[in-house]
Order: C-alpha cells, then sequence, then structure tokens
C-alpha cells in the first residue's frame, strides 16, 4: 500500500494481509513496485514506490493524507508526525510501533522509517483512521482506498411508516429474522427433528464470538503474569462481560438483584467488603471489573407516557374527587442500562455515571477503556394517548423513535430522531438496533449512540471492528405437478415449501468509544452463534448452515464457508460440507478452521484458510457424539465440550430398515489431536453421567475455567445417572436421576488426558437426598469456577468456596446471605 510524503511527513498505511504473497517478511526493506494505489477509484502514483518490511508494505505519506483531507505536520525533536482530521489525530514515532490515536496508545504493524528523505510507514492506520476502508484485490495487486459505505437516513416519520409497511410486505406471514419480533435479543432457532432427539442448544448470554485468537498461548501470559484467572473470551483484548470477575484479590459477583464484593485473599479469611443494590426496576445481569472501576450492565423499563390521566372531567364532581389523579396502565419501553462504579474504595462503591439505550440486551464488549453496548427495540408500532385536558401528550411521532440517557449529559432520556437514524436499503425491518459506545476514560465525552433499523442477532467483535450477523428467511415459490388429466386440481402435487436463508453482516468500526457504519455483505446460510464468525488479517471469516436437516431432497442441510474482504465482498467459499447434518460448533485458530457437524456422529473437519480465496476441507474424523463448544488446548490440540450419542435402529420404517436414530447420553469431554490435519485424532475423551446430563459450558463458553501452565480444566456440571444401568435401548432412552450439581475439576495434559481431581459441591447432603431424582435448584448450584494464585473458587449464589489447586483440599468459604 501506498502513501506519498514529503521528508517533513510520514505516511500510514498496511498493505495487502498478511496472507497475501505480498506480504513476505523481510529484515530490509525490498521494493514492491509492482503494487498499485486506487484512491477513490483513480490510479494514485506517490513520489516513490512502496517497499515490503517486517511483513507489512509500507508506503510514503503526504500525499494521500492530503488527498484525504489531513493536515500533516512534523516534530524534528520528537521525530513524529501528527496526522490531524476534524477531531482524529495520529502521532507516529519513527522507528516505533508505539502510536497515539486521539490521545490513547495504538501499535503499529511496523515501525515508520526513513528511506532517503522521505518517510514510509504502513497505511492500512491512516486509511481506516480517517473515514475510509482499504482492501487488498490479489489479482491486480492494487490496494483500493474508498468511503466508507453511507446509509440512507429514515428522515421522517412518514418515509419510517412506509419503511415498517415494506418491512412488513416483504415477510408475507413467513418466517422472520428473529431480530424483527418484540422483544427479541438471541439467535434465529434452528430447529432440529426429534430423530436427533436434541433441539438446538442457546447461545450464551443473548446472543447466540475473530476466533481463538484466544488460546493457551493467551492464558499462559495472563496467568503468568497477574497470577489469576480471567472470563474466557473469544478474542484477546476484547473482554465480554459475565457474571463473576476477579481482579486478583477480589471477587465480584451477580448475585440476584445485586452485586456482592468479596475480599477473597487471604482465602482462609474471605468477607465480603460491600453490597450493591440498586433501586427501581433495574436488574444486573453482567459486570466488568477494570482497574479501580466497576461497570455493571442489566435491564430496565422506560415509562412512555408522561402524565397521570385526571379521574373525571365532569363539571359535577366534587371539588376533591375532580383532584383525584389515577395511573393509568403506561406502556413501558425495555432498555439496557450500564452503571459505573469508582471501587477504589471496595467497602464503598462509588456511582459515577449511567447510561440507557431503548430496547433489549443483545451483547457488550469492552476494548481497553472503550465500552459498547448492542440492543434491539421493536420499532413496529406506537404508542399513542388520547388528548386529555391538562396533561402532557405524547404524539405517535416522538413514541416511535428510540431513546438514550446519559448521566453525564443530563438526567433525562434524549431521543434519536429520524433525520438521524438509518437503514439499510435492501432488507428494512420493524426493529431497531441500537449500538451505544462510550470512553470510561473521558467522563467529559458523551455516549455515541447509532440507530438503525435493523437487528442483531449474534455479534462477533474483533480488537478493530464489531460484526453484527442477521438471518433472514423467505419462502421460495413452488409450483404444483399436475396430473396426467390436469383436470382435478385436487388431484395436483404439491411440492413441499421451501426456504432460502441468507445471513447479512453489517460491519462497523470501533474508534475509542465510538463506532462507524463501514459496509456490510450477505452469505447464503444462517450462522450459529458468535464463534462462526472470525477475522483474521483484516479478512472476515463465516461458517453457516443452509437448507433443512430434516430434508432428503436437494434441499437438505449443508454447511459452508465463506470468506469476505474488507469491504465485506465475497473472496472464496467452500460449500456442501456434510448433507444433512448441521453445524454444532466452530472455532478459527489462525489460518485454520474447525467445524463440527452431526446428525448421528460427529465429523469433526479441519479447514485450511491460508488462501482465503480458496477454502479447503485438509481433513475430517467421525466418531459419536458431538461438540457444543470447542477450545483450543494449544496450536495443535483441541478441547470439546458436547454430548456422547448412542445410535438405536429406527422401528417402523419399511423404506429404511437401516435407518438409525442418535439419541444424547452424558457429557462428553474431547481431546482432539490435529498436529496431522490430514487425520484428526480423538486421542482422550472423558463422559460424565448419563442422558439429563447439562452444563452451562455446552451453550456459554464464558462458563470454562482452562489453564495449560496449571493443567487445569474445571466447569459446573449437573450430573444425571440411571441406577443399575445395562446395556440396552431402554438405558439408551432413559433419562438419568439427579446424582450431583457443581464443579468438575481436572488435570489435563497430553500424556494422561482428562484426569478427575476433584468435583465440588455447594449442596449439603440434606439438601443433596431432598432434591431426590430431579435436578436441584436453589441458591447452592455451582456457577463459575476460577482461581487466585493457588486457589481455585467456586462460586455459587449461597456460597464462596475456596480449595488448593494442587490438594484439593478446602481452604474456606464464605456464605452469601
Amino acid at each position: 500500500m501506498l502513501l506519498a510524503s514529503v521528508a517533513t511527513a510520514a505516511s500510514l498505511a498496511s498493505g495487502p494481509s498478511a496472507s497475501s504473497p505480498v506480504q513476505v517478511a523481510a529484515a530490509a526493506p525490498e521494493e514492491g513496485a509492482d503494487i498499485r494505489i486506487s484512491l477513490f477509484g483513480q490510479p494514485f502514483f506517490g513520489e516513490r514506490g512502496p517497499l515490503l518490511a517486517d511483513g507489512v508494505t509500507l508506503v510514503p505519506l503526504r500525499g494521500i493524507a492530503e488527498k484525504l483531507g489531513a493536515e500533516v505536520s512534523w516534530d524534528e525533536g520528537a521525530r513524529s508526525v501528527k496526522l490531524r482530521k476534524e477531531s482524529s489525530e495520529i502521532v507516529l514515532t519513527l522507528d516505533s510501533h508505539d502510536a497515539l490515536k486521539n490521545d490513547q496508545p495504538l501499535r503499529l504493524e511496523a515501525v515508520p522509517r526513513l528511506v532517503g528523505d522521505i518517510t514510509m510507514v504502513p497505511l492500512r492506520v491512516i486509511g481506516e483512521s480517517f473515514d475510509t476502508i482499504v482492501t487488498w484485490d490479489e489479482a491486480t495487486r492494487t490496494v483500493a482506498i474508498d468511503h466508507l459505505q453511507s446509509l440512507p437516513a429514515v428522515g421522517s416519520y412518514d418515509n419510517y411508516k412506509a419503511l415498517l409497511e415494506k418491512a412488513g410486505q416483504s415477510r408475507s406471514g413467513i418466517a422472520v429474522s428473529a431480530g424483527s419480533m418484540p422483544a427479541s435479543e438471541g439467535p434465529m432457532p434452528v430447529f432440529v427433528t426429534d430423530q436427533l432427539a436434541k433441539t438446538a442448544a442457546p447461545v450464551a448470554g443473548a446472543e447466540s464470538p475473530r476466533a481463538p485468537a484466544v488460546s493457551a498461548t493467551k492464558e499462559k501470559s495472563e496467568a503468568t503474569s497477574a497470577d489469576y484467572s480471567k472470563t474466557n473470551t473469544q478474542v484477546e483484548g476484547v473482554d465480554e462481560a459475565d457474571v463473576v470477575k476477579t481482579d486478583g484479590t477480589y471477587l465480584y459477583q451477580v448475585n440476584k438483584d445485586r452485586i456482592v464484593i468479596a475480599k477473597a485473599v487471604p482465602a482462609g479469611q474471605m468477607s465480603v467488603a460491600s453490597t450493591v443494590t440498586f433501586g427501581g426496576v433495574f436488574r444486573p445481569n453482567e459486570l466488568y471489573v477494570d482497574d479501580n472501576r466497576l461497570v455493571v450492565v442489566g435491564s430496565t423499563s422506560r415509562n412512555v407516557t408522561a402524565e397521570p390521566v385526571p379521574m373525571s372531567n365532569s363539571a359535577s364532581a366534587s371539588p376533591a374527587v375532580s383532584q383525584k389523579m389515577i395511573a393509568p396502565i403506561r406502556p413501558v419501553s425495555s432498555a439496557v442500562k450500564a452503571i459505573i462504579y469508582d471501587i477504589t474504595d471496595k467497602t464503598a462503591p462509588k456511582q459515577i455515571r449511567e447510561v440507557e439505550l431503548d430496547g433489549n440486551y443483545v451483547t457488550s464488549r469492552k476494548i481497553g477503556s472503550a465500552l459498547y453496548l448492542v440492543t434491539n427495540k421493536y420499532a413496529g408500532y406506537a404508542y399513542m394517548t388520547k388528548k386529555v385536558a391538562g396533561s402532557e401528550q405524547t404524539d405517535e411521532a416522538s413514541s416511535s423513535v428510540p431513546f438514550y440517557r446519559d448521566s453525564a449529559v443530563s438526567a433525562e432520556s434524549k431521543s434519536v430522531d429520524f433525520p438521524d437514524i438509518r437503514y439499510f436499503p435492501e432488507s428494512p425491518e420493524s426493529n431497531y438496533m441500537l449500538v451505544g459506545g462510550i470512553n470510561l476514560d473521558r467522563a467529559e465525552q458523551p455516549m455515541d449512540v447509532a440507530a438503525y433499523l435493523g437487528s442483531g442477532q449474534n455479534v462477533f467483535a474483533s480488537g478493530q471492528n464489531l460484526y453484527v450477523a442477521v438471518g433472514k428467511t423467505k419462502a421460495l415459490p413452488t409450483a404444483g405437478a399436475a396430473e396426467p388429466s390436469g383436470s382435478d386440481s385436487a388431484k395436483r402435487k404439491i411440492a413441499p415449501l421451501s426456504y432460502e436463508t441468507n445471513t447479512t453482516v453489517y460491519k462497523f468500526r470501533l474508534e475509542q468509544g465510538k463506532t462507524k457504519f463501514v459496509t456490510q455483505g450477505e452469505v447464503p446460510g444462517t450462522a450459529l452463534n458468535q464463534f462462526s464468525m472470525d477475522e483474521h488479517n483484516g479478512i472476515f471469516r463465516i461458517a453457516t448452515t443452509t437448507g433443512e436437516i430434516w430434508r432428503t431432497d436437494e434441499n437438505t442441510s449443508k454447511n459452508n464457508m465463506y470468506t469476505l474482504d474488507e469491504a465485506m465482498k465475497p473472496l472464496g467459499k467452500l460449500e456442501g460440507i456434510a448433507p444433512g447434518e448441521r453445524i454444532y460448533s466452530v472455532r478459527f485458530m489462525g489460518n485454520r478452521a474447525y467445524m463440527v457437524t452431526f446428525k448421528n456422529t460427529d465429523p469433526l473437519f479441519a479447514i485450511d484458510l491460508t488462501n482465503p480465496s480458496a477454502p479447503a476441507v485438509l481433513g475430517a474424523l467421525k466418531i459419536p457424539g458431538y461438540s457444543d463448544y470447542l477450545h483450543p488446548y494449544d496450536e495443535t490440540h483441541l478441547i470439546g465440550f458436547g454430548k456422547e450419542t448412542a445410535e438405536i435402529p429406527l422401528k417402523g420404517d419399511a423404506s429404511d430398515p437401516n435407518r438409525t436414530v442418535a439419541y444424547y447420553q452424558g457429557m462428553k469431554l474431547s481431546l482432539f489431536d490435529v498436529t496431522d490435519v490430514s487425520k484428526p485424532v480423538e486421542m482422550f475423551k472423558e463422559v460424565i453421567g448419563d442422558r439429563g446430563t447439562e452444563s452451562e459450558l455446552l451453550h456459554n463458553h464464558k462458563a470454562l475455567l482452562f489453564s495449560k501452565e496449571n493443567n487445569l480444566l474445571a466447569f459446573p456440571v449437573t450430573v444425571m445417572e440411571i441406577p443399575n444401568k445395562t446395556a440396552g435401548a431402554d438405558s439408551v432412552t432413559a433419562y438419568g436421576q439427579f446424582k450431583f450439581q457443581g464443579a468438575y475439576v481436572y488435570r489435563l495434559d497430553l500424556t494422561n488426558g482428562f484426569q478427575l481431581k476433584a468435583p465440588i459441591t455447594h449442596l449439603t447432603e440434606q439438601e443433596l437426598l431432598k432434591a431426590g431424582s430431579s435436578p436441584y435448584n436453589n441458591d447452592r448450584n455451582v456457577e463459575r469456577v476460577l482461581y487466585i494464585g493457588d486457589t481455585l473458587y467456586t462460586l455459587s449464589k449461597g456460597l464462596i468456596k475456596a480449595n488448593d489447586m494442587t490438594t484439593m483440599q478446602e481452604k474456606g468459604s464464605l456464605p452469601i446471605r
């Protein structure tokens, strides 16, 4: 990539994807004269050609910077260049990877350097910092710098109504995306037949996750430096909210309608430092902890109408009666609230700010000091009130727009009006998607709020971009085939209905608490959850399922992998994987992806993404059972968490006497060796309990504790066992009886596999006896496991228990009342 500059300025750009042949790492700069630059569709020529260094294409700056409208200034003393455009400012220093963007640290791919009298820098930073998008075309070896996509504004209430009408017509009463329904916030459900003996698992939180950039490598660095576990997140550096966090000394827990802050160190002297309670209708869901700051994210509601209605307007009513007011049933709007506390003093948290967004919670992310919230708000109706003398009225138009509130600006809610609401021309919906962002380090900076007529289902976030995926289903036209006579309509054969589902992915750029819509792309099929998406070297990857698992014709289910460039244009595809099955889990690891599909057996597919234009299956392993979640052990090993299954003949199917049905059994742990990707191997497996055994980990990755350097694996589980179990079909279909609830703690290594160190329960013997054969549901159900130093902590709403991580002996406990 190229940027033109003079001796007193630097250029800032990155070259083609690291996977591109252009980016060959070099100790010394090499010429890259065959690389072309297109600036807003026109060829651009700088003072010199690009260079390849450290695997990144470097170019000169000033020409492009000034074309982009940026001011360029040089500080000779600091040997730095400053680029400024409107409110954005970047400061780069020669021979340093460290830069500043709006006074916030920024890490560059390669260091700016002098080549002769011209300063050369990576281009992408400048391109993506000043409202442009940078893409690479391998065929023409061209770097293209273009404007971000511009979305039209709703503009007016009349246009809003017209768009909603269009959205209603486009659905035509057929299955629609979950995001277009009232109070919808999760992923579109995936239905399977009874033959599978399993319905689709719910997805973590309100969403259904760049692939495992978060790996054992990340775990090691964190555990070594901080000596305590962190929330199991999908992407390194992108935090996800959870019900429990620790800072290495204190535990922070969402506990019913409050937050409990407990001093956990030393383990033998645990105590409750403070309890944070909330007024009104706020209910905490998840939280973040950052140094001396606590962020609580939860649900609340906002009254839509204002004044109470007079009880009577009759002239004959007595003065006393006429003064009486009744509070009518007031329409309310769901809202998501984030409350920020200063917890310098853990015994007395101090609220310093709160923000609200209309709608239902989809998800949130925290990157450094930037917090992002995503909500869905149904927009398909308006609250209207009759005109009553002496009362304030809420008109139809003003009650149709979304609201937000930021206590740093005002105690009152503020609307996002129609001129500021955008919509996606090809896919109008009767739903708002709101994206809010705040910079926690800048209390004076108002919350950035963007509203779209659209919806959010599955959300993936890298350090730079937010991707929101929405599945949309429509019926395909079908025609009946006439019988030979053709005269009697009753004799016509009606073909089964066919549906087509596509997933639209909206891309947003994240900039220190602010978001900018970049562009959108579309792929066939439905994405399962956040782990179905990934970003690597600027390339977006997504796995989907098309068709129906119960069909046996050309519309049977198939699984696919798609890659899109930075402008969300198609690059490559791999379609038709495992016909008749659907995706149960996906994990991306650099230039590889691992996909688990299932119907009767569990194929684990290893997919090569080294060339984004041509994804390819490298190998597959078929074993009983399936994995709902895949977690990297290291670069060549994976851990699978799912269910064991057993196949038995399906009786009564005369058309296919060999047909079988698979029934899920106990929870299954697998350790896969993918060193030879052409031949994946299940090295070890562990089955917990019988049919009915469940763990939150199977639908929420944040329930996992894994530390490779400590050979530690732990998670909450409810174990069901069949007493006096015997072999046969009856034991396959039978459900087990309640046996245990708590945490299973394993030692895991590549030599011995899974070794159960200890089960830890918070239930007393009496509570276990009272449970009988049903799962025991109370405040002593273990929800999370984490560690601080050499101590393992298990948390339920009624108890915190500490055990020695080596001997598993109890070191202390703290009842929570």
